[in-house]
């Protein structure tokens, strides 16, 4: 392997310059973004302007990317229906893969792409970052030390009282899969199941909505066109897991709910403490002494005055442990087994709300 990785950007719209390009542009001493590749030719040629490297390439066609053998890693940041078969062409390249969230449009393709990966010998990572975040670290620490006990009911939750995405492809049943629970309660769950390390499922029933049809509802990105939302703005899921833990799940777009937003949360509850993860703040709750205690955690690092602390975001601490797994050849903190169960159980409450019936595994 070279001095530095040699990086191939497939999408280079909105994921790609609000988290991939800028967070791998960091760590410029380790990698190099070499290639670049999308639909629509300008906006590869801007990336490739403000982030590629000396003598760096613009394709209009991925496959012509992958012929590169150079390319070390590829980082794809299409909309969801392509990711498995980018992904998996790369890997059959011989590259090693970061693919955006959620893993497949479907469950079957998600575990095409983990078979692809095995087979290629390969590396392959979905970019969950919530799992990055300080306060997921900490309460995964905690976790593991046994401070819960055995956690037996938790809630994933990923709430916007107003957010209704309208640019781009999020509107796109085709290209996406759905709506608000595919784009961000899969954090939430992702984040839930990580925490709990518990991957086995039995059952799950599901309910979806598409109730606030008034596209001028305060939606902070304005309205939308209704006759292209076609997808559900609420979404809800009963899982329980083969242990009999339970999981909730709710994910909305738009609701009328108190609660502004609360996004990438869970809550946790165990047989000797609880905690919860909510809006990037951290709390504990257990009894103590014959008493009823709640601990709220400082995760922030702090500085001196007239000096910062340290400040890395859960973007940047995804780049680095991912260019840490390639390099070192270690395994990356998200593991395509358990995003494929991720996606595994978002189907599940898209089919269970369809059929009426609970999905068992």
């Amino acid at each position: 392997m070279a001095d530095k990785l040699r990086i191939g950007i497939i999408g280079c719209g909105g994921i790609a310059n609000g988290k991939h390009m800028p967070s791998l542009s960091v760590f410029k001493e380790d990698v190099e973004m070499v290639a670049f590749c999308d639909l629509v030719e300008e906006k590869a040629l801007k990336a490739q302007g403000e982030y590629g490297a000396e003598g760096s390439k613009v394709y209009p066609d991925y496959r012509k990317l992958l012929e590169d053998k150079s390319i070390d890693v590829v980082h794809v940041c299409t909309p969801n229906r392509s990711h498995a078969n980018i992904s998996i062409d790369a890997l059959e390249a011989g590259k090693h893969v970061m693919c955006e969230k959620p893993m497949a449009k479907s469950a079957a393709d998600a575990r095409r792409m983990v078979e692809a990966a095995k087979a290629a010998g390969k590396k392959l990572t979905v970019g969950y970052q919530h799992r990055h975040k300080p306060e997921a670290s900490y309460l995964k620490a905690l976790i593991e030390r046994g401070d819960l006990g055995e956690i037996y009911y938790a809630k994933a939750f990923a709430v916007r009282r107003r957010g209704t995405p309208n640019w781009g492809v999020f509107l796109n049943e085709y290209e996406q899969g759905g709506g608000p629970l595919i784009d961000i309660g899969t954090h939430s769950l992702d984040l839930t199941l990580f925490l709990m390390n518990n991957y086995k499922p039995r059952m799950v029933v599901g309910t979806t909505y598409k109730k606030l049809t008034n596209p001028d509802c305060a939606n902070p990105w304005g309205p939308w066109d209704e006759k292209q939302h076609t997808l559900e703005d609420a979404a809800f899921g009963f899982i329980v897991m083969e242990n009999g833990a339970t999981i909730t799940m709710e994910a909305t777009w738009c609701i009328n709910s108190i609660e502004p937003v609360q996004e990438g949360s869970c809550a946790l509850h165990g047989t000797k403490a609880g905690a919860q993860c909510k809006n990037n703040e951290v709390s504990i709750n257990k009894d103590e002494f014959g008493r009823l205690v709640d601990i709220y955690p400082d995760l922030k690092t702090k500085g001196v005055a007239f000096y910062e602390g340290i400040v890395e975001t859960p973007s940047i601490t995804e780049a680095r442990r991912w260019i840490e797994a390639v390099r070192n050849d270690t395994a990356p903190l998200v593991l395509p087994e358990q995003a494929c169960v991720v996606s595994e159980l978002l189907e599940a409450v898209y089919t269970s709300a369809a059929s009426g019936k609970p999905v068992y595994f």
